[in-house]
């Protein structure tokens, strides 16, 4: 899938991959693609309920890992 931007949160524990992705998608345009690497298995509930709850669209996501990949349009 193509994607405008792309970070990194392998490594890290909630909560600070839902607040680098809030933060990612904030200064992207509305319509815009975030690939997100993550590790921490607690993150495909939590982005999830983070689409949900802010509106922006999880397009896909790969949650085979050990590492997890998430695609955000903005909303």
């Amino acid at each position: 899938m193509q994607f405008d931007q792309e970070i990194d949160v392998k490594g890290m524990n909630c909560p600070l991959p839902i607040l680098r992705t809030k933060k990612a998608l904030f200064q992207m345009e509305s319509g815009q693609v975030l690939h997100v690497l993550a590790t921490d298995p607690g993150s495909v509930r939590d982005f999830q309920a983070f689409a949900r709850q802010t509106g922006n669209r999880l397009l896909e996501m790969s949650d085979a890992g050990p590492v997890f990949e998430f695609y955000f349009q903005r909303k």
